[in-house]
């Protein structure tokens, strides 16, 4: 540095061209955040362990915990069946919140859509139909007509629906879905995992809340149309009164299939919402039976806890260059995690986190993970957010912090 620099251009000078070593971000692991105590670590056998399900690949996901707490072959290429038409409900239910249509707009009935095989919700070229019925008309009733109605309806012609719904499944993270059509029926390389299953359907009730009643109904026929052909699909909905979704699904090549979804309270946790995706069972009532028995196996076999609130910070490491000398890192939805019933004393957790950290922060950005474990058993990895944001200093705070990272 020139010895004749003034005081004030070597301040500047150390916080713009400090070491850009000390800028990089390094892993770090942080102290633990404050929870039970540590506990001797766990054998892998020791996790609990699922019921023998009868289905060619299933799921049971903690949608509360957003952990997965059991499956089989969730990455192997399947059929979707109706299935498909919780990506048709999600592409529509987006149109309703752009105002694109509204529910009481009435959409026409193709030839291609009266004339569609396989369910129906027996819709006619003489009529005009409301959006808000033919969402019925889909998902209680999963009529392949009422789907192509929309479909037409919301993206001008059937193909830019299609293509509509192969956008939105890549936006969503869906990398092994490949859409052919909106309803569902076999056609090659219409295909999906149940992996990608799970996240369509924790991302359509999240992401639309207001239009999740849809999935409950448990009756519904248009008038004109046979009043014999109104009951929905799901008969858990009629066996569990914790069930509120989803969506079956039967093709000969896709076998019978199920997403389904129920909310329970429990004392540590309300509203508990458990998930299950059961695909290629032998026939319907195989579909209901072992759904059933993977909901009520996930809620005894794990039990949710509480580890930060909503907004709460797990973590508030200290933030360099920055208006704020903290950041406070955690989740807006609170931390909550899944562990094996009777093991809440046993979790363990730490973060680990870029060092040093260096402003500025946006609300929302990830920085660093929430590791939980059972003793020394890895169990989940949960990302956190910046909850607060935190802007760059102005150029004398940059520059004395410049200088002690310098010495640092």
């Amino acid at each position: 540095m020139n010895r004749f620099m003034s005081p004030f251009r070597a301040l500047v000078f150390a916080a713009v061209v400090a070491p850009l070593s000390l800028l990089a971000a390094t892993p770090k692991t942080a102290a633990p955040a404050p929870v039970a105590a540590a506990a001797p670590a766990l054998a892998p056998s020791s996790l609990p362990q699922p019921p023998e399900v009868a289905a060619r690949t299933y799921l049971v996901m903690d949608v509360t915990a957003n952990q997965i707490l059991a499956q089989k072959d969730i990455d192997t290429p399947v059929e979707q069946a109706s299935l498909t038409k919780l990506m048709t409900a999600y592409v529509v239910f987006d149109a309703l919140r752009a105002k694109k249509i509204t529910l009481t707009q009435t959409f026409p009935v193709s030839v291609k859509a009266w004339k569609m095989p396989g369910s129906r919700m027996f819709i006619d070229p003489k009529m005009q139909v409301p959006v808000d019925d033919l969402i019925k008309g889909m998902i209680v009733q999963s009529g392949n007509d009422a789907t192509v109605a929309l479909a037409e309806g919301v993206g001008g012609t059937f193909e830019h629906f299609v293509q509509m719904m192969n956008d939105q499944a890549k936006a969503l993270g869906m990398n092994s879905t490949t859409y052919k059509n909106p309803e569902g029926l076999t056609e090659p390389g219409h295909l999906t995992t149940a992996r990608d299953l799970a996240i369509l359907a924790t991302r359509l009730q999240h992401d639309f809340p207001e239009y999740s009643h849809y999935d409950a109904i448990k009756k519904y026929h248009y008038p004109g149309t046979p009043p014999s052909n109104d009951t929905n699909r799901n008969g858990l909905l009629f066996r569990d009164p914790t069930v509120d979704g989803l969506k079956t699904g039967h093709t000969e090549a896709a076998g019978y299939c199920l997403i389904a979804t129920a909310k329970r309270d429990f004392p540590n946790v309300a509203g508990r919402r458990m998930l299950t995706i059961v695909l290629g069972t032998a026939s319907e009532n195989a579909r209901l039976n072992e759904s059933q028995k993977l909901l009520n196996w996930g809620y005894t076999a794990y039990e949710d806890i509480k580890l930060f609130g909503a907004n709460q910070a797990a973590v508030t490491p200290s933030v360099w260059k920055g208006k704020e000398n903290v950041l406070k890192l955690g989740r807006p939805e609170g931390i909550v995690v899944a562990v094996p019933a009777g093991s809440a004393g046993k979790i363990k957790t730490q973060v680990v986190r870029p060092d040093p950290l260096v402003a500025p922060f946006a609300k929302g950005q990830q920085v660093g993970t929430l590791k939980v474990s059972l003793g020394d058993q890895p169990l989940v990895d949960v990302p956190l957010q910046v909850l607060e944001p935190v802007d760059q200093a102005g150029i004398l705070g940059r520059a004395w912090d410049a200088i002690r990272l310098w010495i640092k």
